[in-house]
């Protein structure tokens, strides 16, 4: 099963907030196989802009934890058929559009999870589900994955 990860989980395994979300996010994405882990673009440029603001990091330290995630997943890149998925997402459903995204390029690349805290958990999209890690207990869809 496929899964794709929203910026804050990324920002948390960075350290960015507080250290039992790190580590929470750091465990996730060890027990998850790393061939079914998809990274829309749009996160990676949020965790770039995350990484720069709030965690104050220098713009080459960022670009090179970025690039880090970029090479250890599959990175998928907004089409403009997501972007359209996506303005109907905002309009429908009131999602930011960025949220909206990231949600569209996900269910684009046939992901059953999205894996976000930010979003709201459960909300199902042409088959994908947005899931909080968080939470216990884990989300039957993520809980078997994780085992």
């Amino acid at each position: 099963m496929r899964v794709a990860i929203d910026t804050n989980i990324l920002a948390y395994a960075e350290g960015v907030g507080d250290m039992a979300r790190r580590d929470a996010g750091l465990d996730i994405l060890t027990r998850l196989p790393a061939e079914n882990i998809v990274l829309p673009a749009q996160v990676l440029g949020e965790l770039f802009r995350v990484l720069t603001g709030k965690a104050g990091c220098a713009p080459d330290d960022a670009r090179s934890r970025v690039l880090q995630w970029a090479d250890s997943f599959e990175v998928t890149d907004s089409t403009w058929s997501a972007f359209q998925s996506a303005f109907d997402l905002t309009v429908d459903h009131n999602l930011h559009i960025w949220d909206a995204l990231i949600l569209a390029v996900t269910a684009e690349n046939r992901c059953r999870i999205l894996l976000s805290e930010d979003m709201q958990h459960g909300f199902t999209w042409r088959g994908t589900t947005v899931v909080n890690p968080y939470l216990t207990p884990a989300h039957p869809l993520l809980s078997p994955m994780l085992s």
